[in-house]
């Protein structure tokens, strides 16, 4: 292509008095139709009442629920009793619904979720007592239990990393899943002053609880100086992804092999914030430094495109540690690969 003057003036004949809305090329003018209305404007990221990636809000009761005809519902869960190190997680869903732009564009995976799929924010989990941990968990496996129900995919905010325990027991109460989770740590420790809920433990619980497949579960990004805890990983068959390894296996590696472990079966996604490294996420409970970036989880999670995904949460965003608000964007962005996903996801798309 030679730049002349008659490329300007042709250039100038399109382009020179195009609107927000006009877009020519016929692929991305097959989004815009989605998301910019026929004047040229869409909706502005920093206006109206916030939501999870900017999502319709649709309240749901706590009893007797009609989830309409959702297949993704985004809930959040701001409870942090579980924690060993620095509270806050209970502010995670806030702080996420605060994040005024993300999205509404996937360019890798070629998707708008928001508007793909049936998806609404469907509120927090209503809770009990903001003071009983156990309860608490109740009130999640409730919760999620009737997304499973209602045949809808549940995506959660945290809160720490105990919430994942009564989600999987909602989610693989008829069939154990596959798991696919990204963490500085396994979380498969046993039980520390007298409890073994706590953010420390909950896949151990989810395996010893018969709804989850430990020989379908992958954990990436390990690290830190609680190794010496995780042995149910390795004693229970899981494949262990640690931290120093990424650079050698490289990421297109580590995302064959997390496909080759979970298959075709249902897959649950758990991310963990503390995965990233800390100068990337400093606002969480367990911050471990040597973590993952945030453009290898990016790459990462949009290299599972097409497994069977049948819910995610994102959690331990502890935002009152991190004044940049970087954290909570991160955990914003990593909540936005989750859905795009479930647009391939066959689970999803049976509804």
């Amino acid at each position: 292509m030679v730049w002349d003057k008659m490329r300007l003036e042709q250039l100038r004949a399109e382009f020179a008095d195009g609107k927000g809305g006009e877009i020519f090329d016929e692929k991305f003018r097959k989004v815009a139709e989605k998301i910019i209305s026929k004047n040229g404007t869409r909706l502005a990221p920093y206006a109206g009442i916030p939501t999870f990636l900017s999502a319709p809000y649709m309240q749901v009761a706590a009893d007797e629920p009609d989830f309409g005809n959702l297949q993704v519902a985004i809930t959040g869960i701001p409870m942090d009793l579980g924690v060993t190190n620095r509270p806050g997680s209970r502010f995670g869903p806030r702080a996420l619904r605060a994040i005024e732009r993300i999205g509404p564009y996937n360019h890798v995976l070629g998707t708008a979720p928001v508007f793909d799929l049936r998806v609404a924010d469907i509120g927090d989990v209503p809770f009990q007592s903001r003071y009983r941990l156990e309860l608490s968990h109740d009130d999640i496996e409730k919760r999620i239990g009737q997304i499973v129900d209602a045949g809808v995919a549940p995506l959660s905010v945290g809160g720490d990393h105990s919430i994942s325990h009564p989600i999987l027991k909602a989610v693989g109460r008829n069939q154990p899943v596959g798991l696919i989770h990204i963490d500085a740590h396994c979380d498969t420790s046993g039980g520390f002053d007298q409890t073994k809920f706590h953010h420390g433990g909950p896949f151990r619980n989810a395996v010893l609880d018969g709804v989850l497949d430990p020989t379908r579960t992958i954990q990436i990004g390990i690290r830190g100086s609680a190794e010496y805890l995780w042995e149910f990983s390795y004693a229970s068959g899981m494949t262990v992804i640690h931290a120093e390894d990424i650079s050698a296996m490289g990421i297109a590696a580590i995302v064959a092999k997390a496909k080759s472990i979970v298959g075709d079966g249902p897959t649950y996604l758990s991310f963990d914030i503390d995965s990233l490294d800390p100068s990337f996420a400093p606002g969480t409970g367990t911050p471990e430094v040597g973590g993952l970036t945030t453009r290898e989880v990016l790459e990462l999670i949009r290299g599972l495109k097409g497994i069977n995904l049948v819910g995610g949460d994102v959690v331990e965003v502890a935002p009152q540690y991190d004044a940049t608000t970087n954290t909570a964007h991160a955990g914003a962005q990593v909540l936005f690969e989750i859905l795009s996903l479930m647009v391939f996801s066959p689970s999803v798309n049976k509804r």
